[in-house]
């Protein structure tokens, strides 16, 4: 028999359509073609909905369907101010530890020498750069700064996936990320927050940069209309 996915695994799968704007910002669907896409009954579809809607991932309009949630530059600007807060209390956090051996391991992934992600601007690439810094927060075991620092990322990810204009930013990434690690590996806590802090606001930098055009573009985006 054929496997029919439940309320959670389209959830899963719907959420993450959304934020990586393989559902086009704004855009409108149905239950009914949702059900249609995924071969199951509405009720699986509408508790999925219903959770997206809770988290402000779309909005449900009655009578006239689901609507995917827009861009805000403004709000994703909103979220790098927060972003450099948060990772600062992440390397302090850090700084309290005494056994350092994670921080090690994550400080040689990114050595520039190694190029361990690859060379170029690739989609693997940009998953490590941004596992880069949930990987810090894990490494805090601070339970809720990991949890903010994910939301975070879901909310500027396409931005920041856009953000790479040229082959410079590959290597920049990871000299900056290398730096941030060696420093907390000195206990340099005021050396690693000003170069994450730099590092934030370059990505912030370029993605003021991107127009909505580009977001709105994406060729590969589903459309159920």
């Amino acid at each position: 028999m054929e496997h029919k996915p439940n309320a959670q695994e389209i959830y899963d799968t719907l959420r993450n359509m959304i934020i990586r704007f393989d559902l086009r910002p704004g855009s409108r669907v149905t239950e009914t073609q949702l059900a249609d896409y995924f071969q199951v009954s509405r009720t699986p579809i509408r508790a999925a909905l219903q959770r997206l809607e809770n988290e402000e991932l779309l909005t449900i309009k009655s009578k006239q369907g689901c609507f995917i949630r827009n861009i805000d530059m403004l709000q994703i600007s909103h979220y790098y101010d927060v972003r450099v807060s948060l990772e600062n209390l992440v390397l302090e956090e850090i700084c309290k530890l005494k056994d350092l051996s994670e921080l090690r391991q994550l400080a040689d992934a990114w050595d520039p020498k190694s190029y361990t992600f690859g060379i170029l601007v690739t989609d693997e690439l940009k998953d490590a750069e941004e596992g880069f810094h949930e990987q810090l927060a894990a490494i805090s075991r601070n339970s809720a700064l990991a949890r903010y620092i994910r939301d975070i990322n879901d909310h500027i990810r396409v931005v920041r996936r856009l953000g790479w204009p040229d082959q410079k930013s590959v290597t920049d990434t990871y000299e900056e990320h290398h730096r941030v690690c060696e420093l907390l590996l000195k206990r340099d806590l005021a050396g690693a927050q000003a170069e994450m802090t730099n590092h934030i606001r370059k990505s912030q930098d370029q993605a003021s940069r991107i127009t909505l055009h580009q977001i709105y573009s994406n060729q590969t985006a589903i459309k159920f209309d």
